[in-house]
């Protein structure tokens, strides 16, 4: 008995190049999803946040924590510049929605009358900006944040940034990827 013969399939150059476009296509689709809905990565500009970051620093962005729970008190946060477009700045909560924020006049952060422990910042704040007198309260969608180097940093306590709004918050800093010499878990230093 003779086995019948099996019928093969020709293969045409446009079928594999039409399947490895569409694999392509759904590599670049994946990307994009992750990059705008999961994880991204942002660049530290300037040294507003030293010691804990440096200049031009690579980090990853977590993006979708804070679509199911709120910021805390001394994550690293990203939000968008109100200077520059597609620029984001990179501060530290302190203030969290509905709490008063002031800075002494001997540069301790008092939050709703309680000194904090903040071991982030590394010197005595010269400038309390918004945050002196009476301090500032925040409504029910707004944050008080800071940068780490706080006598170098342009945050909450100016006119300029202010409070930042929950909505505006993009996402939570979690790690350095670059340079490699500072690759680790973003705390301070």
């Amino acid at each position: 008995m003779s086995s019948p013969k099996k019928k093969r399939k020709k293969k045409t150059p446009f079928g594999g190049a039409l399947g490895l476009s569409i694999y392509f296509l759904v590599i670049v689709a994946a990307a994009w999803f992750l990059n705008s809905f999961v994880i991204t990565r942002d660049v530290v500009s300037g040294n507003s946040m030293y010691d804990t970051l440096n200049d031009g620093d690579i980090l990853m962005v977590d993006l979708v924590s804070y679509r199911f729970s709120s910021p805390k008190r001394f994550d690293i946060v990203v939000f968008p510049s109100p200077f520059e477009k597609n620029v984001n700045i990179v501060k530290r909560v302190i203030g969290l929605p509905n709490e008063t924020v002031m800075i002494g006049d001997d540069g301790a952060v008092i939050v709703n009358g309680r000194m904090i422990k903040d071991r982030y910042g590394t010197e005595v704040i010269l400038d309390p900006g918004l945050a002196g007198g009476d301090g500032i309260t925040l409504g029910s969608d707004e944050y008080f944040v800071l940068g780490d180097n706080r006598n170098d940093s342009l945050d909450s306590r100016s006119y300029e940034i202010g409070n930042v709004k929950r909505k505006k918050i993009k996402g939570k800093a979690f790690v350095v990827i670059w340079p490699f010499k500072n690759f680790g878990k973003v705390t301070a230093k």
